[in-house]
């Protein structure tokens, strides 16, 4: 469902949670956010049919708005949602268990202000359960098809302060122009979730804008905390059949049909790599349940590649390129 857009929007930024079961995360991530050096003019927490009570009480918090969509829209959903009531200048994502730093919010509003030419920006994520070690520093999209956050689970280094370009940010902790949000039509709700945002972020790019890594913009990210972790079937699932669409809907026609035998390659390594540690019915189904849904997303490409703005070439330079592909 594409997010309906406002006449004017306002100074300011919207801080949106999709919650679905997140215990006692919520309210850990509602008091990071009451701590913020710059406060948010509005907290929306959106709530997919939560049965554990985590959303009991959100709405007591300063300046949140609790909306209880009474079923699950998947992370994708949920934030279309969100976005009709969205007014602010600025957007940004934050998930239950990506708990802040007091300046989080004022690091990425700094950085917003400061590159005008950028439309997302990326926060360091950081282990929850450790100081020294990276979470991610933003997605990484390789030729063949396949995404990764870099840096994930290595020891946070020097190099990793410095501010830079990246493919696009992980939407558990980012910010986002409105305008920019509105004008591709916010998240493919097909996705439900799971590679949801390297989607937004390719029809970003495709659109003319770019996403900024903002290194002092931390939060603690604990990862998949609601899903059984990002080797549990539902993970593997959606993962793994949202990557062959955002490749189908995305990729410009002559790098698609370049690379479309990469990707293919990679699909057939995937479900034999799944097969082999006992998933891959899972694998076959994820597979399955993508090539049924290509005529719909092919219908969608049409619309992406008829607005596309940017060019191949620059779609090309985006693309990572290292082999074998690193994660």
């Amino acid at each position: 469902m594409k997010p309906s857009g406002q006449a004017h929007s306002a100074p300011g930024v919207t801080v949106v949670i999709v919650n679905w079961n997140s215990g006692d995360l919520l309210k850990r991530c509602l008091s990071a956010l009451a701590r913020q050096t710059v406060p948010p003019d509005k907290i929306l927490v959106v709530d997919n049919g939560s049965r554990d009570g985590s959303a009991e009480g959100a709405g007591q918090w300063p300046n949140v708005e609790l909306r209880e969509m009474g079923r699950n829209l998947g992370f994708a959903g949920g934030n279309n949602e969100a976005f009709k009531d969205c007014a602010t200048d600025f957007v940004a994502l934050l998930n239950p268990d990506a708990l802040p730093e007091p300046d989080w919010l004022e690091k990425l509003l700094a950085a917003a202000r400061l590159h005008p030419e950028f439309a997302a920006f990326g926060s360091r994520q950081m282990a929850a359960d450790s100081f020294d070690v990276l979470d991610g520093t933003g997605d990484v999209y390789h030729l063949s098809g396949k995404v990764w956050r870099r840096g994930k689970g290595q020891p946070y280094r020097k190099q990793d302060e410095l501010p830079c370009e990246i493919f696009s940010p992980c939407a558990c902790a980012a910010l986002y122009r409105r305008e920019a949000l509105l004008s591709v039509g916010g998240f493919d709700g097909d996705f439900f979730c799971y590679v949801e945002d390297v989607d937004l972020g390719f029809r970003l790019r495709l659109a003319g804008y770019k996403a900024l890594y903002v290194p002092d913009a931390v939060v603690h990210h604990v990862g998949s905390a609601t899903t059984g972790g990002q080797h549990s079937d539902f993970s593997v699932y959606h993962g793994h059949r949202n990557l062959v669409w955002t490749f189908v809907k995305n990729m410009p026609g002559l790098l698609f049909w370049g690379l479309l035998p990469l990707h293919m390659l990679l699909n057939l390594v995937s479900v034999a790599y799944f097969a082999l540690r006992g998933r891959g019915r899972v694998m076959l189904k994820a597979k399955r349940d993508a090539l049924k849904g290509l005529p719909h997303m092919l219908q969608k490409r049409r619309a992406i590649q008829r607005v596309r703005k940017a060019s191949t070439l620059g779609i090309w330079q985006a693309l990572d390129k290292s082999w074998p592909p690193f994660r």
